[in-house]
């Protein structure tokens, strides 16, 4: 049988699909051909948030454009309006067991090495507000993109919760704002709002949300202008040391995730920060 996502043979006289679609429960992906890149939104409502299932669902999809040699760039926004990704679920956090709690790092990790060491173009149309694990998917990407409305945030607002963003988190955070600002916007928790993002080098540019798209598809193809094995080259260089941290310390991460998570004190904070969630709605 033909690979995923390589077309049967055809005789040369019919013109190749020029888009194809393969949609998941939470993730829809679809791949134009002819420009080699592909849109991936999130439609996991009411907010994106990064499910075991949702996790899986993300790395399965960035594995088959990755394997897809039609493939050379993704764009990643969302399908729910108002919100990029709340981030991880916390019901995956609370009251389960100790294996419950390996799975799932265990898959946000592997989304992170997937997306964070791509291969492709990654570019973030962030249309939305993007806290904690929403705000790592955009940091991991080569460029962002945010809607420029003041109502939304993005940020790594972990200490909110009572949680600590793990060190590969900061360190792709570092990576991209600096140790000082990385530092006291990891201590503080904050989110920050469009326009401060922007000054503050969180997000590459804010363009009006109805122009999100297309300003996506116009870096894209900037990006896509240089010829691939240089470019990725660069990028693996530039990203290896901090990817390497993670990949020589995934068990031990894995281990102190857990730890830290079964804590009672812990799982306390994270229940009130539930309970203050369902009186906000």
């Amino acid at each position: 049988p033909p690979a995923w996502g390589r077309t049967p043979w055809q005789p040369p006289s019919l013109p190749p699909a020029p888009c194809r679609a393969f949609s998941n429960n939470k993730i829809q992906v679809d791949l134009d051909e002819s420009s080699g890149v592909a849109m991936m939104k999130f439609k996991s409502p009411p907010v994106n948030s990064l499910s075991l299932d949702f996790l899986t669902e993300f790395s399965i999809s960035l594995e088959k454009l990755e394997n897809d040699r039609a493939c050379r760039g993704v764009i990643i926004t969302s399908a729910v309006p108002k919100i990029f990704s709340s981030g991880l679920d916390i019901t995956e956090m609370c009251g389960k067991s100790m294996e419950h709690y390996a799975e799932f790092w265990r898959a946000v990790q592997e989304m992170w090495v997937r997306l964070y060491g791509s291969n492709m173009v990654t570019v973030a149309a962030v249309n939305g507000s993007s806290p904690a694990g929403g705000c790592l998917i955009a940091l991991s990407c080569d460029y962002r993109i945010m809607a420029e409305n003041p109502k939304f945030s993005i940020g790594l607002n972990e200490t909110q919760l009572g949680i600590v963003a793990p060190f590969w988190f900061k360190d792709t955070f570092v990576n991209v704002v600096g140790q000082r600002i990385a530092e006291r916007s990891l201590q503080l928790g904050s989110l920050h709002p469009a326009p401060e993002a922007l000054k503050f080098g969180l997000v590459d540019e804010l363009v009006p949300e109805e122009k999100l798209l297309e300003k996506a598809s116009a870096v894209m193809a900037q990006w896509l202008a240089l010829p691939d094995h240089a470019r990725q080259l660069t990028k693996s260089m530039m990203r290896k040391a901090v990817l390497d941290r993670l990949v020589a310390h995934r068990e031990e991460d894995i281990k102190y995730f857990i730890n830290f998570i079964s804590k009672e004190s812990i799982q306390k904070s994270l229940r009130m920060y539930m309970e203050m969630l369902k009186k906000k709605k």
